[in-house]
């Protein structure tokens, strides 16, 4: 599964954007789409993942009232729509897949495959 993400950027405090993650080769299996990121300094953390029917998804509990994923499987695009940005959400963002085998599998993604990661700066 090749993965190439976009809409990262620079943006205020309480701004918002939407990143983008285009899936090609192997989505004709059931995968996995998710989101994580990696600040400067910092090890790379789990945001969010939404299972291979869209049906199930989830946030972690730190940005959930602030971040939202969805996926559109016609365009084999997974979205993190992220809303009131913080400067401490500054990092590089990747998005990530697998093969799912469990409906669970979204609360506690790996990532398998890997794309190139976007950049996203919060400051004013």
């Amino acid at each position: 599964v090749q993965l190439q993400a976009s809409g990262g950027g620079s943006v205020q405090p309480g701004g918002s954007l939407k990143l983008s993650c285009v899936a090609s080769g192997g989505t004709d299996s059931r995968i996995l789409l998710g989101w994580f990121r990696q600040a400067p300094g910092k090890e790379r953390e789990f945001l969010a993942a939404v299972g291979w029917t869209g049906e199930t998804s989830h946030v972690v509990d730190s940005v959930k009232a602030r971040f939202a994923i969805s996926r559109d499987n016609a365009k084999n695009t997974v979205y993190l729509q992220m809303n009131s940005l913080k400067p401490e959400d500054t990092a590089v963002y990747y998005c990530a897949a697998e093969v799912q085998t469990s409906r669970a599998q979204v609360v506690r993604m790996r990532g398998a495959y890997w794309g190139q990661g976007t950049l996203v700066t919060v400051s004013s």
